[in-house]
């Protein structure tokens, strides 16, 4: 079992940046993949970023390609999510999740941390 902790979200005007941090607990973090999604007021969670568990293959969602990067560091059992010149749409509540299969459907992720909010103001 796997459970996931994020932080760094906050508040920032457009064009800012914020790193997302998601700790995990439990020795198998490295054999799993990693996932970022979003949910904003109103709307349906979506897919943002995806990183296999050697860290080697990334993907990312179309509107954030560019300008979002996902990393791992399976020494400290931590998946971050760089998002640089961020918009007042990316604001939402972010998750990171788990799963067996290199995955962009949330259906996928077997684990879910509790969520980050990020608002970005124009």
């Amino acid at each position: 079992q796997v459970q996931l902790v994020e932080s760094g979200g906050g508040l920032v005007q457009a064009g800012d940046s914020l790193r997302l941090s998601c700790a995990a607990s439990g020795r198998t973090f490295r054999s799993y993949n990693m996932g970022w999604f979003r949910q904003a007021p109103g709307k349906e969670r979506e897919f943002v970023a995806r990183i296999k568990w050697s860290g080697v293959n990334t993907d990312y969602a179309d509107f954030v390609k560019g300008r979002f990067t996902i990393s791992r560091d399976n020494t400290k059992n931590t998946v971050y999510l760089q998002m640089n010149s961020l918009k007042p749409e990316d604001t939402a509540v972010y998750y990171c999740a788990a799963a067996q299969l290199f995955s962009d459907i949330s259906g996928a992720y077997n684990y879910w941390g509790q969520g980050t909010q990020v608002t970005v103001s124009s």
